[in-house]
């Protein structure tokens, strides 16, 4: 740790004007470029390690060098891409449905607000307990700060080694992607019949798998195993189910297990906490030293109750939701931000559109007079909150690694997140008057079209859950194996995910094994900076290629502009 960065005044000169001005610039351009890719190329890649070198440079041009300070100004930057996320995964999927089915700008505008809102919230909440408590990895902001502590020449001793695999990764995605001299994925579709195996072309992911260890990485690739091994081919050719109902099959395995283990992981959690109010306060934590709460968020009851009955009534009445749905809304998205927050601190992957899909499907199982449209504006709202959740809380990661203040860091993502829920509806609304709903989907034809492969997911399972008992069959096999605290949070997630992701991720843990068997003989200061070299190439390969897709962003937005 830099010895300046451990003193608390300092932290006071992290939240400047310029910071902010700065950071609200950022999020307006990363927010617009953001949307567009997400709707183009059915992808959007973590903007903030481009965050970050962009903070560093803009404010080193102003004659600021103050390492706390441009961890504000990125914070404050990125926030609001997530944002784009939120909604481009989502309600383009209405569209898809037929062009009966409309909202206006008012309507995306008070969606984007309230899922900001949702998400920061509950960011403020979670921060204690995931990122001081859990000590989850987020690898995503541990290569934020590696880049940050990188651009200081009195911390960035590895600085070498991060900027070379960067660099390294970047121009590897670049060839990639816009030469199409590699291919995305490398496969193997005569291994197994039918089924395509491979590994994802991915230096971001590979390195997603070392950083976050290797249980975790090799229960993601048991997941896809079952997923497309399992379901896709073997039970197709023992008979056992139709080789048409497979893909729909794993759907509902994937989203039951997410599901479940989810619930099985709060119920576990809050078990002890339960045990020890009942037990009048016995066993509860200690609570926490002075040095401690500085580096905790920390945030009033009655503050969230205000939030939440803001939104309340914001989905009640704006939204049209009604009383009740707009409660059930609101409890799906605290249960949906939670496993937000773990997923990403585990694995790097915030699939905040299937998060919305199931408060969706619960919706209209409880309340089935509800017009689609009301549908499809309430999971915006969790997949708007979940996204502005995986951010934040990388974010907050960062700040925690350079010991930046968590109150400057949250109050530059807030004001970030809001101009980017502007930013974000006034985008989503242009392109879709520009261009017409019909521009929006997979089978949308001609030059001006968006993919919006998400939001076209999202679509498909406005209909219902396809196989109900498979479904509910994986809840409760995730719940039971959540209570019993084994470690299959990122089980789901495996099925539900394409296989060539998961390969590409347990390809990087198997890395790790090898690394770790080879050196498990060096003394514990040889250990150390090995590790320290590692984490350092490996936050290089995970924020060169995400550099390359924001870039990649900003020049399709740019010649769509000219076009």
């Amino acid at each position: 740790m830099h010895p300046e960065t451990s003193q608390s005044p300092r932290a006071g000169r992290a939240l400047t004007p310029r910071a902010l001005v700065i950071g609200s610039v950022g999020s307006a351009v990363l927010t617009a470029s953001s949307m567009f890719i997400a709707l183009k190329m059915g992808a959007l890649p973590w903007p903030i390690v481009f965050a970050a070198l962009a903070s560093v440079v803009t404010l080193r041009a102003l004659g600021g060098r103050d390492l706390h300070e441009a961890n504000v100004c990125h914070a404050a930057m990125s926030a609001g891409a997530m944002v784009a996320g939120g909604l481009a995964f989502t309600l383009p999927g209405l569209w898809m449905l037929g062009p009966q089915y409309q909202v206006t700008f008012p309507q995306v505008l008070l969606c984007a607000l309230s899922g900001t809102a949702l998400g920061l919230v509950a960011s403020a909440v979670l921060q204690p307990y995931f990122i001081r408590e859990r000590r989850l990895a987020y690898p995503v902001g541990l290569s934020a700060a590696d880049t940050l502590r990188a651009c200081d020449g009195s911390q960035g001793k590895d600085a070498p080694v991060l900027f070379g695999s960067m660099g390294l990764a970047a121009l590897y995605a670049f060839v990639r992607d816009n030469l199409g001299v590699l291919p995305s994925v490398l496969g193997f579709g005569g291994v197994i019949p039918g089924v395509t195996l491979g590994v994802y072309n991915s230096p971001m992911m590979a390195a997603m798998g070392f950083v976050v260890g290797v249980v975790p990485a090799l229960v993601w690739f048991a997941g896809a195993v079952l997923g497309t091994v399992v379901v896709a081919w073997a039970l197709p050719a023992l008979g056992v189910i139709a080789a048409a109902d497979a893909p729909s099959i794993q759907t509902s395995l994937g989203l039951g297990l997410m599901l479940g283990v989810g619930g099985g992981a709060v119920v576990s959690g809050l078990a002890p906490v339960v045990k020890a109010r009942l037990a009048g306060g016995a066993g509860a934590a200690p609570r926490p030293d002075a040095a401690e709460e500085r580096r905790r968020l920390s945030v009033p009851r009655s503050a969230v109750a205000l939030a939440m009955a803001v939104v309340a009534v914001v989905a009640c009445v704006g939204l049209g939701l009604g009383p009740l749905p707009s409660v059930v809304v609101i409890l799906g998205a605290w249960f949906s931000v939670y496993l937000s927050a773990w997923l990403t601190g585990t694995m790097g992957i915030n699939p905040m559109e299937i998060f919305g899909v199931l408060v969706l499907l619960l919706v209209r199982i409880a309340f089935a007079g509800l017009s689609m449209e009301t549908l499809f504006l309430g999971a915006a709202v969790v997949a708007v909150a979940c996204g502005i959740v995986g951010d934040v809380m990388n974010d907050l990661k960062a700040g925690d690694a350079l010991d930046t203040d968590p109150r400057d860091q949250f109050a530059g993502m807030a004001v970030g997140g809001l101009v980017g829920a502007v930013v974000a509806s006034l985008m989503l609304m242009a392109l879709a008057g520009a261009y017409g709903p019909e521009a929006f989907g997979p089978e949308a034809t001609g030059a001006d079209t968006f993919v919006a492969a998400q939001a076209s997911v999202v679509a498909t399972m406005a209909g219902g859950i396809p196989h109900v008992g498979v479904f509910f069959g994986a809840l409760a096999a995730g719940f039971v194996m959540a209570l019993l605290k084994l470690p299959v949070m990122t089980l789901g997630l495996g099925v539900y995910l394409p296989f060539h992701m998961s390969a590409s991720a347990g390809l990087g843990a198997l890395v790790r094994i090898v690394v770790e068997h080879r050196h498990r003989d060096d003394d514990p200061e040889a250990k150390a900076a090995r590790e320290a070299r590692w984490q350092a190439a490996a936050s290089g390969l995970l924020g060169g290629e995400s550099l390359v897709g924001v870039v990649t962003a900003f020049v399709a937005v740019a010649l769509m502009l000219a076009g």
